[in-house]
This record gives structure tokens, C-alpha cells and sequence, in this order.
């Protein structure tokens, strides 16, 4: 027998039995079967249920033949990486079923009226109307919220990352996690405070005060976090020639984490896009076009959903009208997300 030969005998035998590629999906198979049955047999009516059980099922079964083929450590090896497919689905599954709905129950009056269109006369149970003047609120109050928002949140990074040291940059460290956790309800009732002192009456600026409360937090931590990956031998290089440091934070270190300075702030418009707790309490609903954000009441699209559903009761129009608003709401947040990666694809460093 040659040495080639021996050796290959030699390494199968160390490798041992191991399980083909096919076999998990063939574990999961049979377990989504036995949970159909147990089901049945049980009386478990719930699509959930069955997906639990099957679930439970695909790990103990991946264990159990994998532990009789391959042994102890190699089961659980393939445990592990069955847990992580369990809990991957049981994230997916449930978002894959609200976009579904949405898409489903949004498409009946989704048309070129809904959007061009407001309520004006149009009664909450009567059909027709649309959701113009929500789409104009929307973006008046959101583009507002980002103008305020993002250039303090940015310039707060920056301070944190290229300046701060002592008491001062711990203090602002310490508030901007706080202002994380803050719920939207709480900034609204702040600006509403305000606004009760000044004797002033609901109009869309307003809710964008709150909105950029909201946001500036996101975008503090997301473009701090970019600018600690930009290398300190960028800066030392730039500070060696002689360029003030201000400068070099304008020409080396922004251009470089720029992609994901814009990404972040992106992210934290979409953020910021579905919250109804501020705009319920602070703008306060128009079913007339207002494009004036300053003065007069204005609607949304989060604001307008939250109305349609209530005026709802023994209606279908306003149910209808409540589920096309939320899918064009869905649309404009993932049209916002596919932005924010097309950019930091386009301005990630080569």
C-alpha cells in the first residue's frame, strides 16, 4: 500500500462519521411535519403554536442524530448554529407578516388620488379623500427636525471625539444616553410645556422641535462611533504639516467618515418619521393642506394613521385609508434605508 494511501485511511479514520449537507433541511422538514401532526392531533388551531413546536423539535432533533453520527462536541456545535437559524426566523417571520398585511390591505385605495389628494370635506366615514396634506406635513417636519437635529448632533461628535476630556464631555456623554432612552411622549410634553408658558397654539414647527430632540441622540452616537474609525496616523500626518487642527477635522476627518456620518443621520430620520406621540400632542391634525409649518395646524402620515383607525368603528373607508397611509409610510422608511446603504457604499473608504 503507498504512503498516499495510508495517509488518506489515517485522516478519514481522525475525521470520523459526519452528517451530509442536505441533513438539516431534512431535519427541519420532518420536524415541521410532526408539528403539523401534533397540531392536529392536540387541537392547536395556531399556525404560531405549530411553528414553535416545530422549532423546538429541529433543535432537539438536530442534537439527537447529530450526537448518535458525530458525536457530543459536534452536536453541539450544530445546536448552536440551529439556534441561530430558529431565532433568525423567529424575527423574520413576524416582520415578513406586517409587511404582507400592509401590502395586502394598503393596495386597495393606494392610487395617484390617495396621494394627491387631502380629506378637505371629506368625512372620516365617507370613502375618498387621501393623504396629500399628511405627506407635505410629513416631510415639513421632518426635513425641519433634521435641519435642527443633524448639524448639533454632528458637531456634539465632534467635540466628544476631537476636543472633549474632563468633567464637561462626561456630562454631555452622560446626557446623550439619557436623551436614548427618552420616550417620544416625554419630548413632546416638553415642547408642549413651551409652548402652554408662550400662550401658542398647535402648528407643525413645533412638533419638529420634538422630533429633533428625538434625533439628535441617534445622530450624536452614530457619527461619534465614525469618527473613532477614522486613524489617528490621518490626523498625526495632517498635524505634522503644519495644518491647524480645525482644518484637519474639516479636510481629513470628515471627508473620511462621511459615508457613515450620512448613514447615521439617515437612519436616524427614519427614526424619527413614524413617531405620533409628539405630532399627536404638538401639531394636532388638519384635514386641509397646510404647507405653512409655522403657523395653523398641519397633519402626518403617523398622525393621520392613528386618526383613521379610530374613526374607524363601523366604517370600512377610514379602515381602508388607515392601511394605505401606513404602507406608503413603510415605503418612504425603506426608500430611506436603501438611501442610507447606497451612500455608504458610495462614500465608504477604498
Amino acid at each position: 500500500m503507498s504512503h498516499a494511501a495510508i495517509a488518506d485511511k489515517r485522516s478519514s479514520s481522525l475525521r470520523g462519521a459526519s452528517l451530509p449537507t442536505w441533513s438539516p433541511w431534512a431535519i427541519a422538514l420532518g420536524s415541521l411535519v410532526a408539528a403539523v401532526v401534533i397540531g392536529l392531533v392536540g387541537g392547536l388551531h395556531s399556525r404560531v403554536q405549530w411553528g414553535l413546536i416545530a422549532a423546538v423539535l429541529f433543535v432537539l432533533g438536530t442534537y439527537g442524530i447529530a450526537a448518535r453520527v458525530e458525536g457530543r462536541r459536534q452536536a453541539k456545535d450544530r445546536v448552536a448554529t440551529s439556534l441561530v437559524w430558529v431565532a433568525f426566523l423567529l424575527a423574520v417571520v413576524p416582520l415578513v407578516s406586517l409587511v404582507w398585511t400592509t401590502v395586502q390591505r394598503g393596495v386597495k385605495v393606494l392610487d395617484v388620488y390617495f396621494l394627491t389628494h387631502s380629506m378637505g370635506l371629506v368625512a372620516d366615514t365617507e370613502p375618498g379623500g387621501g393623504i396629500y396634506h399628511a405627506i407635505i406635513g410629513s416631510l415639513e417636519q421632518v426635513g425641519l427636525a433634521t435641519l435642527i437635529g443633524a448639524p448639533v448632533g454632528v458637531l456634539t461628535a465632534i467635540y466628544l471625539v476631537e476636543y472633549g476630556s474632563g468633567k464637561l464631555a462626561k456630562a454631555i456623554t452622560f446626557f446623550v444616553d439619557v436623551m436614548t432612552g427618552i420616550p417620544s411622549i416625554v419630548a413632546g410634553l416638553f415642547i408642549l410645556s413651551l409652548m402652554l408658558i408662550f400662550k401658542m397654539q398647535p402648528f407643525g414647527f413645533a412638533g419638529s422641535l420634538a422630533l429633533a430632540i428625538l434625533m439628535m441622540p441617534v445622530v450624536v452616537r452614530s457619527t461619534e462611533e465614525m469618527l473613532k474609525l477614522v486613524p489617528n496616523e490621518l490626523r498625526e500626518a495632517s498635524l505634522a504639516l503644519g495644518v491647524p487642527k480645525w482644518r484637519t477635522i474639516l479636510k481629513v476627518v470628515l471627508p473620511t467618515s462621511l459615508g457613515g456620518i450620512t448613514t447615521g443621520v439617515v437612519l436616524a430620520i427614519a427614526r424619527i418619521a413614524g413617531e405620533t406621540a409628539p405630532v399627536l400632542l404638538l401639531v394636532f391634525g388638519n384635514p386641509f393642506i397646510n404647507t405653512n409649518p409655522f403657523e395653523g395646524a398641519q397633519s402626518s402620515l403617523p398622525l393621520y394613521i392613528y386618526q383613521q383607525y379610530t374613526n374607524s368603528v363601523g366604517t370600512g373607508a377610514a379602515y381602508d385609508r388607515a392601511w394605505a397611509a401606513s404602507l406608503t409610510l413603510i415605503a418612504f422608511v425603506m426608500i430611506l434605508n436603501l438611501v442610507a446603504r447606497g451612500i455608504a457604499r458610495w462614500k465608504a473608504p477604498r
